[in-house]
């Protein structure tokens, strides 16, 4: 978003070639079921069978989960930071919350648009949510305008000062009593220059632009230092990270023989479309990312602005 990632010996791309077919991790993903989200979604072992119908459920899975720690109720105003292509807020005005979605990317918002651009309680504008300007979709973006604030695997983008100045900008908007969800990829260490550790050729750095990881100490002194009371803190590294990467860890072997890029063909027929450069991008992408999720950790948090009771609650 506001931060673009170094070099890591690969050349520098803007944010949406990671969300389009310029990345073939992602042009892969895609035919598994990547459309209507992009996050990774939520895996639990007795639903590990529904992979077969694609990733998509998971990741639905994986967004409800966040907005019911956001625990928005009809009449609230919600900002969701970070919309994609725009589900998430749709999902808000369904329930009756006055929704705004705000993405830095223009293919994402004309995308949101396009799906969901008619639906009551629901608007859309390109804005970058570390730096907001004064109005957004005909939505005033003032002092505690807001009951909720939500960012479900976005801020990992913003680099370091963005994730700060994002936190300061949710605190302000909301109103006292108000609540952010964010829901984050996360180091385990408080260096978060170890990272080169595991990801050392920069691969899944530059496939995702992002320069580093926030490590969660760090994220929770930040939130108390702008104001948050911090709610709860849950880690979701298990079910979002650490399952699915069992479910790839037989990908490089299978994807780089042509009798398994044949099954997998039969199964999700438009991968046929990959080139043989593609399936070599992906067996070296999938690689680097088994490393990388080793490491990494994954985090839900829920920040509460303090307020009497009930005051961010219907107006």
């Amino acid at each position: 978003m506001t931060s673009q990632p170094p070099e890591h010996g690969r050349r520098r791309a803007p944010i949406a070639d990671s969300y389009n077919d310029a990345n073939a991790l992602f042009r892969f993903l895609s035919h598994l079921g990547w459309g209507d989200l992009v996050n990774i979604g939520y895996f639990t072992w007795p639903a590990l069978p529904a992979v077969l119908g694609g990733l998509g459920w998971f990741q639905r899975r994986l967004l409800h989960r966040s907005l019911a720690l956001l625990d928005a109720r009809p009449g609230h105003r919600v900002l969701d930071a970070c919309c994609g292509r725009g589900l998430s807020t749709a999902t808000l005005g369904e329930a009756g919350c006055a929704a705004l979605g705000l993405d830095v990317q223009d293919e994402q918002i004309a995308e949101a648009r396009r799906r969901f651009g008619d639906r009551p309680n629901t608007r859309f504008a390109v804005a970058d949510v570390t730096a907001l300007p004064p109005r957004a979709a005909d939505v005033e973006l003032a002092d505690g305008t807001f009951d909720r604030v939500h960012c479900l695997e976005a801020a990992f983008h913003f680099g370091p000062d963005g994730r700060r100045a994002f936190l300061a900008e949710s605190f302000r908007l909301l109103r006292p009593g108000g609540r952010l969800v964010l829901v984050d990829l996360t180091w385990p260490t408080a260096d978060p220059g170890t990272i080169d550790t595991a990801d050392p050729t920069g691969l899944v750095r530059s496939a995702w632009c992002f320069e580093d990881l926030e490590p969660l100490p760090r994220y929770l002194t930040h939130a108390a230092e702008v104001g948050f009371t911090v709610r709860a803190v849950h880690d979701w590294t298990r079910p979002v990270v650490r399952l699915p990467l069992g479910l790839m860890k037989p990908a490089p072997r299978l994807v780089a023989t042509e009798a398994g890029r044949r099954a997998l063909c039969l199964r999700w027929p438009g991968l046929r479309e990959l080139t043989r450069d593609d399936w070599a991008e992906v067996v070296t992408s999938v690689r680097a990312h088994l490393v990388f999720g080793r490491a990494c950790r994954y985090s839900a948090l829920v920040l509460d602005r303090p307020g009497p009771a009930g005051s961010g609650g219907v107006r």
